[in-house]
């Protein structure tokens, strides 16, 4: 890794070590098996060998990994023994290769720790001898001397060691015996010695057994027939330029490609001088890899070679003329290691998924190994550079993948890792492996209402448990970390007595109003609500909600003036000489409603004579409608509907009496009740006479009253006052009393009260023209409980 740069690099350079790297407090251990031993064999006490408890394997996930991934070998955690998982064949295992070693580790977590082990697998002599051919045919001249030694093809035995060919030997003859040679490589050749001397006319042929014997107990044996011709003389043997041949063959050599070309040659003439080539010993192997061509002496590749398995052979050539002599000579191929073969990556331990809060944690526990030798099997192992993790290299060829820190599975709740293994050969040849690392949620992110206060809108007289609204919250955790319980929070306000207006859906937030509301008792509230989620510790938050109360039209108008529930019903006095459009009274009403609601109207729903009064619709003034005439009856009795704008409109009445006279100076009369229609026209007449005569009788004595009056009246207009109410315009539309009892108009009245009267009789009513009535235009309908009282009403 490259100190001078800022950006991390991953990558770790890991070398395959063939020599033993021992773990402190243990060296590398050995063990033996025979081949062929039965599965479930104890092999070996690892629990004691490694000076563990036997519960403690287990607790640190104790377990056994071999080079190839084979699982020959299986671990008990319980008592800590090594048995076999299957019977092992030391030839497959191994081949010719002695000793057989299969390599293995045991893996133990928490900590981490890697102790490397063998296992030696010892041979048994389960394999005779074979030659590979049934019949050796061994030409020899009359003329060899005594002691010419003629080698013959060896034998072959899958077995090493003692089980391997030992020995050789062929049955008693007066001519030859056996000589068993060890060459270098340690394999056994047989070679025919001559004893005396032969006569190819006493006898042309002989027919010999030969016998190969391995050192196995008891021991195995192989035979095969050699058969010796006896030639007549042939001065000159074929003789190779070369003894030994030594070649280097790339491993990627393509089929057909020329290993070399050996030549030998022949002074003889004729048919004793031309020569043949053929493989003197050759192994299933070697005939199935290599091709020779009789005639010219090539060796042709028919097989792809793989340094990997075989890295060498060791060829045995004849050539032999026409008249039965021969030469021989080797040919040493060494292969050469190409960069074939890509890295392997094998997972010993794998965790997933992570908590996201977790410090430096180890994901993974992998192993490299590249087949190759050199620098062809050096590796190189990265991982991405925009990912949480880096690698840390273990003990040998091992690594593990930890986090740098805590996650954070809000931001990103997977990870693709891929792990890249790049040897360092030509070309470079590289292996990937995808792993994916799932993030686990903690409970870290507090709910978040999705808006910081709610406006909530009712109609008031609402059903009871009526749906008014809902609130929401999410939490960017997951599963129960985000599961959300709503609650209203305690209310601070001690006079709001929340828990019988409102509640709330636990489980989705939806709140509901417990009982009908009254706009005109509460126009609007305010809480605050809950959300929590049911992590561990739970996590939580809080919104306001305000609910706003809507007016209804529940509320039918209330009539302020004239008094409905008066032990004596009013009666409005109108002069008959009154103009058209004389104001006679004005109907005060309220509406407990706002807005629309209480836009109040009036309109005349009932009189006993129409077309004689009028009503105002939009300020309740009842004025005459036309002229007075003498053939008007006296009284009169209205009904006046009071009406409300809203939807639907309610409405109230009044009634209202009313008597026509013809001056101030007469008494005031009560009204009586309406006579019924049945009433005798003579008894309307008599009451009509008596009327006439007393207004006519009283006439001159009244205008005499009223002067005098009128003269009191002005000047005593100051200690007496004047009860005026400003009057204006009404506009062209609806009343607005905005439930407060104040009316939008206002109007000013002269009263004639009597001087003497302790009481201060009621004795006269009429509205001061527009001149006076203009100059108090700022009086509220607060005032009206005092006109009220100075008006007797």
């Amino acid at each position: 890794m490259e100190s001078g740069r800022v950006r991390k690099q991953r990558q770790v350079l890991i070398l395959f070590l063939l020599s033993g790297v021992a773990q402190a407090g243990w060296g590398l251990r050995r063990y033996f098996v025979m081949e062929e031993t039965e599965s479930g064999s104890f092999v070996a006490d690892l629990a004691k060998d490694l000076e563990l408890g036997m519960g403690e394997l287990a607790a640190r996930g104790a377990r056994v990994a071999s080079e190839d991934n084979e699982p020959r070998l299986q671990l008990d955690l319980q008592t800590g023994k090594l048995i076999l998982n299957e019977k092992l064949d030391r030839e497959q295992l191994c081949g010719p290769t002695e000793p057989c070693v299969m390599h293995f580790q045991v893996l133990l977590n928490k900590p981490l720790e890697v102790f490397r082990a063998e296992l030696l697998v010892g041979d048994i002599n389960d394999h005779s001898p074979e030659f590979s051919e049934r019949e050796m045919i061994l030409k020899i001249l009359e003329n060899s001397p005594p002691g010419t030694v003629f080698p013959l093809k060896k034998a072959q035995d899958l077995d090493v060691g003692n089980n391997n060919v030992q020995n050789y030997n062929i049955g008693s003859n007066s001519h030859f015996h056996i000589s068993t040679i060890k060459r270098g490589d340690g394999r056994k050749y047989p070679e025919l010695v001559l004893d005396k001397e032969l006569d190819h006319e006493e006898q042309s042929e002989f027919r010999l057994t030969l016998t190969a014997l391995d050192g196995g107990s008891p021991p195995r044996s192989g035979t095969t027939q050699i058969r010796v011709l006896v030639l007549d003389v042939n001065d000159n043997a074929p003789q190779f330029e070369q003894i030994l041949y030594e070649v280097q063959v790339p491993e990627n050599s393509p089929i057909g490609s020329l290993v070399v070309k050996v030549s030998a040659r022949d002074l003889d003439a004729g048919a004793n001088g031309q020569i043949t080539y053929s493989l003197f010993y050759s192994s299933q192997e070697i005939g199935k890899t290599f091709e020779l061509n009789s005639l010219s002496g090539e060796i042709r590749l028919i097989k792809m070679l793989d340094f990997e398995t075989i890295s060498s052979y060791e060829l045995d050539i004849e050539a032999s003329d026409g008249g039965g002599l021969s030469g021989k000579c080797s040919v040493s191929i060494k292969v050469l290691d190409v960069n074939d073969n890509s890295p392997e990556l094998t997972i010993s331990s794998f965790t997933s998924p992570i908590p996201e809060n977790s410090p430096e944690t180890e994901v993974a526990l992998f192993r490299t190994r590249d087949r190759d030798s050199g620098e062809n099997g050096r590796t190189v192992c990265s991982i991405q550079d925009d990912v949480p993790f880096t690698l840390k290299p273990s003990v040998e060829n091992f690594y593990r993948l930890v986090t740098e820190g805590a996650l954070d599975r809000e931001t990103r709740a997977q990870y693709n890792i891929t792990i890249t293994v790049t040897d360092l050969g030509t070309p470079r040849l590289k292996t990937e492996h995808s792993i994916i690392i799932l993030v686990s949620d903690v409970n870290d992110n507090t709910p978040a209402f999705t808006q910081t206060s709610y406006t909530l809108l009712v109609r008031e007289n609402n059903q009871p448990a009526l749906h008014i609204g809902s609130v929401s919250a999410t939490d960017r955790d997951s599963g129960t970390n985000a599961q959300i319980t709503y609650s209203l929070l305690p209310n601070q306000d001690p006079h709001l007595p929340l828990a019988s207006l409102v509640s709330i859906n636990a489980d989705n937030g939806q709140l509901f109003a417990l009982r009908a509301l009254d706009f005109e008792a509460l126009q609007s509230f305010e809480f605050r609500v809950g959300a929590t989620d049911q992590g561990s510790p739970a996590l939580s938050s809080q919104a306001l909600v305000r609910v706003v109360v809507l007016d209804d039209n529940d509320n039918s108008p209330f009539v302020l003036y004239p008094m409905q529930n008066a032990s004596a019903p009013c009666t409005e006095l109108v002069p008959r000489a009154a103009e058209q459009g004389y104001l006679v009274t004005k109907v005060v009403a309220v509406d407990g409603d706002s807005g629309q609601n209480a836009w109040l109207s009036y309109q005349l729903l009932k009189a006993t004579e129409p077309g004689v009064f009028g009503v105002w619709a939009h300020n309740g003034e009842v004025r005459t409608a036309r002229l007075l005439s003498e053939r008007d009856a006296a009284r009169h009795r209205l009904v006046v509907l009071v009406k409300d704008n809203g939807e639907p409109p309610l409405s109230a009445s009044v009634t209202l009496h009313v008597l026509l006279v013809d001056g101030f100076s007469q008494p005031y009369l009560p009204l009586p009740e309406v006579a019924p229609e049945r009433a005798q026209g003579d008894s309307l007449t008599v009451y009509l006479v008596i009327a006439l005569a007393s207004v006519s009788s009283l006439f001159l004595f009244s205008v005499l009253v009223f002067v005098v009056v009128r003269l009191c009246r002005r000047s005593e207009s100051a200690p007496l006052g004047v009860y005026s109410v400003p009057e204006g315009h009404f506009p062209g539309h609806l009343v607005d009393v905005s439930g407060t009892g104040t009316l939008s108009q206002s109007y000013q009245y002269e009263v004639c009260l009597k001087g003497d009267s302790e009481s201060n009789e009621f004795r006269f009513l009429k509205p001061i023209f527009p001149n006076i009535l203009r100059q108090d235009s700022g009086r509220k309908l607060e005032d009206i409980p005092t006109l009220q009282n100075n008006l007797g009403i």
